[in-house]
């Protein structure tokens, strides 16, 4: 059974971040140019997960043309992208990348009956042959760090050899997403709601 994380929390019971994101006085000229091309809220603001890692300025540069390129310039189409992530941030417990990655898999035509079948799992009512792969493989990566030959070979017959890499790089990203969003105790930015998650990672057996 896997342990829960102990949050810290404020006086009035509201979780505390373990790391502060760095507030905007304290960004120097490398910060700003960093954070300048990081994707903003509707508000306008830089979200929590970018002014967090910016503190490792180095790693964040490194970092954001990977995920940018998983996220904004991959070969999947974007429902099955946002599908993968979406298990991924239930089985991880990342309500924080839930919460931010509801209304994209809403643009790209994700529906709300999907989103509320992702915690049942692959075997849950509604999915298409196609979709209840990915969402076993996602379980699968995500228990096993590998994919069985059923899993793969149904895959195959729908995506090639690229796609089938990103598939996994993609799975892998936002698990080591989670890690540091779930330690550090990255706060959900106003205007997002993570209405719908399963609170908590699953147990594992």
């Amino acid at each position: 059974m896997t342990e829960r994380v102990q949050v810290t929390r404020n006086d009035d019971g509201s979780a505390r971040p373990r790391i502060q994101p760095l507030a905007a006085e304290q960004w120097d000229t490398r910060t700003r140019a960093l954070l300048a091309t990081a994707t903003r809220d509707p508000g306008g603001r830089v979200p929590n997960i970018f002014t967090t890692l910016v503190r490792h300025p180095d790693l964040y540069e490194r970092f954001l043309p990977f995920g940018g390129q998983l996220l904004h310039t991959g070969r999947l189409p974007g429902e099955i992208r946002e599908l993968l992530i979406l298990r991924t941030s239930y089985n991880t417990g990342a309500s924080y990348e839930w919460g931010h990655h509801v209304p994209l898999a809403k643009e790209v035509g994700v529906t709300d009956a999907d989103i509320e079948r992702i915690p049942r799992g692959p075997e849950a009512d509604g999915w298409t042959d196609l979709e209840r792969h990915l969402i076993r493989a996602a379980d699968e990566l995500h228990c096993a760090a590998r994919l069985p030959d059923a899993t793969w070979d149904a895959l195959a017959a729908h995506f090639d050899d690229a796609d089938l890499i990103e598939i996994t790089m993609l799975v892998g990203l936002y698990h080591m997403v989670a890690y540091f969003l779930n330690t550090i105790g990255v706060q959900l930015d106003p205007g997002f709601s993570n209405s719908g998650f399963v609170d908590g990672a699953r147990e594992l057996g």
